[in-house]
């Protein structure tokens, strides 16, 4: 099937689609809150049914719930999937993951408008708990597809209620059959706000994602002695939190010459016992570290693992909690995207996700690549979170063209 004519999706009618799905969990101050499984999140997957049937997809729902509408193509070839979820965080945005799923949606629509059928299938996915605020982990249902997470120890996971996954799923109606589940694929494909300040201060249209960056958290131990904060004397202390205080310092200084596209957080200090009357005696916090390349995650690494043992009186002791590899995506279909945003002449760049998105484990079975769009001052997982239409517009138009050039025959 050649292209005859350049497409593009109805800016006007994807606000509106944007925005009646975000009446499904809006809150007070234009934010959504749509746990996993929730009233809303199961209100919302059945208006999203409603919304494929009515173009005449078939929708399948596969045992994680996650969902799958497919657009028949001419020829019996593996589909090109266009996906994301439609959970959020509580007090999260409207734009988080639920463009990614929308923007399937609106390129159906398109293509119907045109008149076009396509020669490749299309599916439009909505991934089951990406966002773990419900049910941890985060990007559950696609860590199994992968086989990177276990689908019995998923299903027994517990929310703050003590409900399982596994009856939330039961309850809900979208507990299918494992037959249906995504196996094989031409590419797949997910748009999604940047939730970072780049694209928008670069004043960019597009960002063109190559990579979802390693990762590696620490928790960081330092061991002290209490004592009463008014009858010790200073030279005579072993203080767990000035030690701690001293450690970060030090760490810093050591961390920031490495590259300037590493980002670490010390994102959670416990000071025992916490009372003011009393010289701390437990310091334990933690250090996260993010980079594309794994050589600089190393060096991190050697950094934390060259901190002093004693320090101020004090015992120190670092132990790595988890960590993940760098996931680098599909490079066929990282050009056909390429191709596609020169062809629109929009602004762009190529860059990595310092955030983590179901990509990366499709990435594992799939052909894989993200687009994003920009977000206001950075904004994400909260109410204020935004990005123009037009912008948003605009990247479902990359989705659309690459669509369009993967369905002509070589």
């Amino acid at each position: 099937m050649k292209q005859q004519q350049q497409l593009f999706v109805n800016v006007d009618r994807l606000e509106q689609t944007i925005e009646a799905f975000a009446d499904y969990g809006r809150t007070e101050n234009n934010g959504v809150t749509r746990l996993a499984l929730s009233e809303p999140d199961i209100a919302v997957r059945g208006y999203f049914r409603q919304c494929c049937e009515e173009l005449g997809m078939t929708v399948t729902v596969d045992d994680l719930g996650c969902m799958y509408a497919t657009y028949a193509g001419t020829e019996d070839v593996p589909p090109i999937v266009i996906g994301s979820h439609m959970d959020t965080v509580k007090k999260g945005g409207r734009f988080d993951g639920i463009l990614g799923v929308l923007a399937g949606l609106e390129l159906v629509r398109t293509l119907k408008d045109y008149g076009i059928q396509p020669r490749i299938p299309i599916v439009v996915m909505n991934f089951t708990n990406e966002e773990g605020a419900r049910f941890e982990p985060s990007m559950m249902a696609s860590g199994v597809l992968a086989g990177r997470f276990d689908g019995d120890t998923m299903l027994a996971k517990t929310d703050p209620d003590g409900i399982t996954f596994g009856d939330a799923l039961n309850a809900s109606g979208y507990a299918g059959e494992q037959q249906h589940r995504i196996r094989e694929a031409t590419a797949y494909l997910e748009l999604h706000i940047e939730q970072g300040p780049v694209l928008e201060s670069e004043q960019l249209a597009i960002g063109l994602v190559d990579c979802v960056v390693g990762m590696v958290c620490y928790e960081i131990e330092v061991q002290g002695d209490s004592n009463h904060a008014g009858t010790t004397p200073m030279s005579m202390r072993q203080d767990a939190l000035f030690a701690a205080n001293d450690l970060m310092l030090m760490l810093r200084e050591q961390l920031a010459p490495l590259d300037e596209e590493l980002v670490y957080t010390m994102g959670r200090m416990n000071v025992y016992p916490n009372i003011h009357t009393v010289i701390p005696n437990r310091v334990v916090f933690t250090l996260e570290a993010r980079h594309k390349d794994e050589d600089v995650v190393h060096q991190v690494e050697q950094i934390i693992g060259a901190l002093p043992k004693q320090h101020g009186g004090c015992e120190v002791k670092a132990t790595r909690l988890w960590n993940r590899n760098t996931v680098w995506f599909d490079a066929h279909v990282c050009g056909v995207l390429q191709q596609a945003v020169k062809t629109l002449g929009y602004s762009h760049r190529t860059m990595a996700s310092g955030a983590g998105h179901d990509a990366q484990f499709v990435a594992d079975f799939l052909p894989s690549a993200m687009v994003f769009v920009p977000s206001v001052r950075g904004k994400s997982h909260c109410e204020e979170e935004f990005t123009p239409y037009e912008q948003c517009a605009q990247g479902v138009n990359v989705l659309l063209e690459a669509v369009m050039l993967m369905q002509e025959k070589a």
